[in-house]
Protein backbone atom coordinates (compact mmCIF):
# COMPACT_ATOMS: atom_id res chain seq x y z
CA UNK A 1 0.00 0.00 0.00
CA UNK A 2 1.17 3.53 -0.83
CA UNK A 3 -0.90 6.44 0.49
CA UNK A 4 -3.71 4.00 1.25
CA UNK A 5 -3.78 2.57 -2.29
CA UNK A 6 -2.98 -0.96 -3.44
CA UNK A 7 -0.12 -0.46 -5.87
CA UNK A 8 1.55 -2.47 -8.61
CA UNK A 9 4.92 -1.42 -10.02
CA UNK A 10 5.30 -2.53 -13.64
CA UNK A 11 8.83 -2.81 -15.04
CA UNK A 12 9.17 -3.50 -18.80
CA UNK A 13 12.56 -5.14 -19.29
CA UNK A 14 14.62 -6.21 -22.31
CA UNK A 15 18.04 -7.75 -21.63
CA UNK A 16 18.43 -5.97 -18.27
CA UNK A 17 19.96 -8.82 -16.27
CA UNK A 18 22.77 -6.49 -15.16
CA UNK A 19 20.43 -4.04 -13.40
CA UNK A 20 17.03 -5.63 -12.76
CA UNK A 21 17.89 -7.23 -9.41
CA UNK A 22 19.08 -3.92 -7.94
CA UNK A 23 16.02 -2.11 -9.32
CA UNK A 24 13.61 -4.65 -7.81
CA UNK A 25 15.38 -4.68 -4.44
CA UNK A 26 15.43 -0.89 -4.26
CA UNK A 27 11.71 -0.66 -5.02
CA UNK A 28 10.88 -3.29 -2.41
CA UNK A 29 13.11 -1.50 0.11
CA UNK A 30 11.73 1.99 -0.51
CA UNK A 31 8.10 0.89 -0.93
CA UNK A 32 7.49 -2.05 1.43
CA UNK A 33 4.41 -4.08 0.64
CA UNK A 34 3.99 -3.05 -3.00
CA UNK A 35 3.88 -5.73 -5.67
CA UNK A 36 6.48 -5.65 -8.45
CA UNK A 37 5.75 -7.12 -11.88
CA UNK A 38 8.65 -7.43 -14.32
CA UNK A 39 7.50 -7.96 -17.90
CA UNK A 40 10.36 -9.69 -19.69
CA UNK A 41 10.02 -8.43 -23.25
CA UNK A 42 11.60 -11.38 -25.06
CA UNK A 43 15.02 -11.03 -23.43
CA UNK A 44 17.93 -13.15 -24.64
CA UNK A 45 19.70 -12.98 -21.27
CA UNK A 46 18.74 -14.04 -17.70
CA UNK A 47 16.48 -11.04 -16.99
CA UNK A 48 13.50 -13.20 -15.97
CA UNK A 49 15.49 -15.50 -13.68
CA UNK A 50 17.35 -12.64 -12.02
CA UNK A 51 14.11 -10.69 -11.45
CA UNK A 52 12.42 -13.73 -9.93
CA UNK A 53 15.35 -14.33 -7.59
CA UNK A 54 15.15 -10.67 -6.48
CA UNK A 55 11.52 -11.15 -5.42
CA UNK A 56 9.54 -9.83 -8.38
CA UNK A 57 6.61 -11.43 -10.12
CA UNK A 58 7.61 -12.09 -13.73
CA UNK A 59 5.58 -12.32 -16.93
CA UNK A 60 7.48 -13.39 -20.02
CA UNK A 61 6.64 -12.40 -23.58
CA UNK A 62 7.73 -15.01 -26.16
CA UNK A 63 9.35 -12.35 -28.35
CA UNK A 64 10.16 -8.66 -28.24
CA UNK A 65 7.08 -6.40 -28.56
CA UNK A 66 8.64 -3.16 -27.32
CA UNK A 67 7.75 -1.12 -24.25
CA UNK A 68 4.17 -0.65 -25.44
CA UNK A 69 3.53 -4.37 -25.73
CA UNK A 70 5.10 -5.04 -22.33
CA UNK A 71 3.08 -2.29 -20.65
CA UNK A 72 -0.13 -3.49 -22.27
CA UNK A 73 0.38 -6.83 -20.54
CA UNK A 74 1.23 -5.05 -17.29
CA UNK A 75 -1.94 -2.95 -17.32
CA UNK A 76 -4.06 -6.00 -18.07
CA UNK A 77 -2.51 -7.74 -15.08
CA UNK A 78 -3.18 -4.68 -12.89
CA UNK A 79 -6.80 -4.55 -14.04
CA UNK A 80 -7.45 -8.26 -13.61
CA UNK A 81 -5.93 -8.24 -10.10
CA UNK A 82 -7.86 -5.15 -8.97
CA UNK A 83 -5.01 -2.73 -8.20
CA UNK A 84 -5.81 0.88 -7.32
CA UNK A 85 -2.63 2.23 -8.92
CA UNK A 86 -0.12 1.07 -11.51
CA UNK A 87 3.30 2.74 -11.67
CA UNK A 88 5.68 2.27 -14.59
CA UNK A 89 9.40 2.25 -13.73
CA UNK A 90 12.29 1.59 -16.11
CA UNK A 91 14.52 -1.46 -15.65
CA UNK A 92 17.83 0.41 -15.94
CA UNK A 93 17.72 2.16 -12.55
CA UNK A 94 17.28 5.72 -13.82
CA UNK A 95 13.93 6.18 -12.06
CA UNK A 96 14.13 6.82 -8.32
CA UNK A 97 11.28 4.97 -6.50
CA UNK A 98 11.37 7.54 -3.69
CA UNK A 99 9.33 9.79 -6.00
CA UNK A 100 6.50 7.26 -6.30
CA UNK A 101 4.47 8.58 -3.32
CA UNK A 102 4.54 12.06 -4.88
CA UNK A 103 3.09 10.71 -8.11
CA UNK A 104 0.49 8.66 -6.24
CA UNK A 105 -0.58 11.65 -4.11
CA UNK A 106 -1.89 13.44 -7.21
CA UNK A 107 -4.01 10.50 -8.35
CA UNK A 108 -6.83 11.67 -6.08
CA UNK A 109 -7.30 14.57 -8.51
CA UNK A 110 -5.77 13.24 -11.73
CA UNK A 111 -5.91 10.01 -13.73
CA UNK A 112 -2.35 9.93 -15.07
CA UNK A 113 0.71 11.52 -13.44
CA UNK A 114 4.06 11.80 -15.23
CA UNK A 115 7.45 11.99 -13.54
CA UNK A 116 8.95 14.89 -15.53
CA UNK A 117 12.70 15.23 -16.07
CA UNK A 118 12.62 18.82 -17.34
CA UNK A 119 10.48 20.46 -14.66
CA UNK A 120 13.09 22.03 -12.41
CA UNK A 121 14.52 19.10 -10.44
CA UNK A 122 17.83 17.41 -11.16
CA UNK A 123 20.32 18.18 -13.94
CA UNK A 124 19.18 15.79 -16.69
CA UNK A 125 19.65 17.39 -20.11
CA UNK A 126 19.01 16.48 -23.74
CA UNK A 127 20.43 18.43 -26.68
CA UNK A 128 20.09 18.66 -30.43
CA UNK A 129 17.35 16.93 -32.44
CA UNK A 130 16.10 14.88 -29.48
CA UNK A 131 15.53 18.07 -27.50
CA UNK A 132 13.77 19.70 -30.47
CA UNK A 133 11.48 16.68 -30.80
CA UNK A 134 10.70 16.65 -27.08
CA UNK A 135 9.96 20.37 -27.12
CA UNK A 136 7.60 20.02 -30.06
CA UNK A 137 5.80 17.09 -28.46
CA UNK A 138 5.46 18.94 -25.15
CA UNK A 139 4.00 22.04 -26.82
CA UNK A 140 1.33 20.12 -28.74
CA UNK A 141 0.42 17.72 -25.93
CA UNK A 142 0.27 20.49 -23.32
CA UNK A 143 -2.39 22.15 -25.46
CA UNK A 144 -4.37 18.93 -25.73
CA UNK A 145 -4.13 18.15 -22.01
CA UNK A 146 -4.84 21.70 -20.88
CA UNK A 147 -1.80 21.76 -18.60
CA UNK A 148 1.96 22.27 -18.92
CA UNK A 149 3.71 19.00 -19.76
CA UNK A 150 7.47 19.32 -20.12
CA UNK A 151 8.38 15.65 -20.52
CA UNK A 152 5.82 13.80 -22.61
CA UNK A 153 8.21 10.91 -23.43
CA UNK A 154 8.90 10.05 -19.79
CA UNK A 155 8.45 6.39 -18.92
CA UNK A 156 7.98 7.16 -15.21
CA UNK A 157 4.19 7.27 -14.79
CA UNK A 158 1.41 6.51 -12.33
CA UNK A 159 -2.15 5.60 -13.37
CA UNK A 160 -5.29 5.36 -11.27
CA UNK A 161 -8.10 2.80 -11.63
CA UNK A 162 -9.89 4.70 -14.43
CA UNK A 163 -6.69 4.90 -16.43
CA UNK A 164 -5.73 1.28 -15.75
CA UNK A 165 -9.10 0.12 -17.04
CA UNK A 166 -8.70 2.12 -20.24
CA UNK A 167 -5.08 1.01 -20.82
CA UNK A 168 -6.07 -2.63 -20.19
CA UNK A 169 -8.47 -2.36 -23.12
CA UNK A 170 -6.33 -0.16 -25.39
CA UNK A 171 -2.59 0.40 -25.36
CA UNK A 172 -0.45 0.93 -28.50
CA UNK A 173 2.65 -1.17 -29.06
CA UNK A 174 4.14 1.03 -31.83
CA UNK A 175 7.28 3.13 -31.39
CA UNK A 176 6.56 6.04 -28.98
CA UNK A 177 2.96 4.87 -28.81
CA UNK A 178 3.38 4.10 -25.11
CA UNK A 179 4.21 7.75 -24.45
CA UNK A 180 2.96 10.13 -27.15
CA UNK A 181 -0.11 8.28 -28.43
CA UNK A 182 -1.33 7.32 -24.95
CA UNK A 183 -1.30 10.99 -23.93
CA UNK A 184 -3.19 12.07 -27.06
CA UNK A 185 -5.74 9.31 -26.55
CA UNK A 186 -6.22 10.05 -22.85
CA UNK A 187 -6.45 13.84 -23.26
CA UNK A 188 -9.04 13.59 -26.03
CA UNK A 189 -11.22 11.38 -23.84
CA UNK A 190 -11.20 13.74 -20.90
CA UNK A 191 -8.76 11.94 -18.62
CA UNK A 192 -6.94 14.34 -16.32
CA UNK A 193 -3.15 14.50 -16.76
CA UNK A 194 -0.53 16.15 -14.56
CA UNK A 195 3.22 15.97 -13.94
CA UNK A 196 5.59 15.93 -10.96
CA UNK A 197 9.23 17.11 -11.18
CA UNK A 198 11.72 14.24 -10.72
CA UNK A 199 15.48 13.86 -10.91
CA UNK A 200 16.90 11.17 -13.19
CA UNK A 201 19.91 9.00 -12.35
CA UNK A 202 22.57 7.22 -14.39
CA UNK A 203 21.86 3.73 -15.69
CA UNK A 204 22.87 0.99 -13.25
CA UNK A 205 24.19 -1.15 -16.12
CA UNK A 206 24.59 -1.03 -19.89
CA UNK A 207 25.15 2.04 -22.02
CA UNK A 208 22.67 4.39 -23.73
CA UNK A 209 22.73 4.28 -27.53
CA UNK A 210 22.73 7.93 -28.58
CA UNK A 211 24.40 9.45 -31.65
CA UNK A 212 23.70 12.44 -33.94
CA UNK A 213 22.31 10.12 -36.65
CA UNK A 214 20.03 8.33 -34.20
CA UNK A 215 18.91 11.68 -32.81
CA UNK A 216 17.79 12.80 -36.28
CA UNK A 217 15.94 9.50 -36.75
CA UNK A 218 14.26 10.08 -33.39
CA UNK A 219 13.12 13.54 -34.51
CA UNK A 220 11.61 12.14 -37.70
CA UNK A 221 9.89 9.30 -35.91
CA UNK A 222 8.52 11.60 -33.22
CA UNK A 223 6.96 13.85 -35.88
CA UNK A 224 5.44 10.84 -37.65
CA UNK A 225 4.06 9.33 -34.43
CA UNK A 226 2.53 12.62 -33.32
CA UNK A 227 0.92 13.17 -36.73
CA UNK A 228 -0.60 9.69 -36.74
CA UNK A 229 -1.77 10.00 -33.15
CA UNK A 230 -3.56 13.27 -33.94
CA UNK A 231 -5.19 11.76 -37.05
CA UNK A 232 -6.43 8.63 -35.28
CA UNK A 233 -9.66 8.74 -33.31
Amino acid sequence: MVNGKRLLVIIPALNEAGSIADVVREIRGELPGVDVLVVDDGSADRTAAVATAAGARVARLPYNLGVGGAMRLGYRYAHEHDYDVAVQIDADGQHDPRYVPKLVDLLDDYDLVIGARFAGEGDYTVRGPRRWAMGMLSTVLSGLAGTALTDTTSGFRAANRRMIEMFARWYPAEYLGDTVETLVHAARRGYRIQQVPVAMRRRMAGTPSHSPAKAMVYLGRALAVLTLALIRR
